[in-house]
């Protein structure tokens, strides 16, 4: 008898940031936040447990896309909420489906919490666990940011932070 083993990969990102945990979870959750900040495109949300989660892409992300030569899904994350919590948790299935590669990892889970905390703040944890998913661990790990391809979730959060801060993202 052999035994395999699977490495689980989980990533966790912290930020700390001078707004209110309702206003992190409208930045998060809200189509008309969600195209402000991070890679853009808008969102679509059902917070009842076993609602769908489904992410567009920007008209610079299709564009971009086709100036690379690959096709962008009308759906580039899909997935099915778990637990919502407004505006402290929200827990939900991720699916990266640009990239066969990614899409053919299958669902991730991926944990929002949302904590004000006495004096720095609001704590925003992401908390992404990507067993199975090497390309996917990669993608969202920052892999591609020296190429042009992205920085993944830390560079998401803090385009979020910069501008939930000072009304302005990274980009200007």
């Amino acid at each position: 008898m052999t035994t395999a083993e699977t490495a689980v990969t989980t990533q966790v990102y912290r930020v700390y940031i001078r707004a209110t945990p309702q206003a992190i979870w409208d930045a998060i959750t809200k189509p008309e936040w969600v195209a402000k900040y991070g890679y853009g495109g808008t969102c679509e949300y059902d917070f009842r447990p076993g609602g769908a989660y489904r992410h567009f892409p920007s008209d610079e992300m299709r564009k971009a896309s086709a100036e690379w030569g690959a096709e962008c899904p009308d759906v580039i994350i899909d997935g099915e909420v778990i637990e919502a919590d407004p505006p402290h948790k929200l827990v939900q299935t991720w699916r990266m489906l640009m990239s066969p590669d990614a899409a053919a990892e299958g669902f991730t889970r991926l944990t929002f919490e949302i904590r004000e905390t006495p004096d720095a703040g609001t704590k925003l944890t992401v908390t992404h666990e990507l067993g199975n998913a090497p390309v996917l661990a990669a993608m969202v790990g920052g892999a591609g940011a020296d190429t042009g391809a992205g920085g993944g979730w830390s560079w998401v959060l803090s385009d979020l932070k910069s501008l939930l801060e000072t009304g302005a993202t990274l980009r200007g």
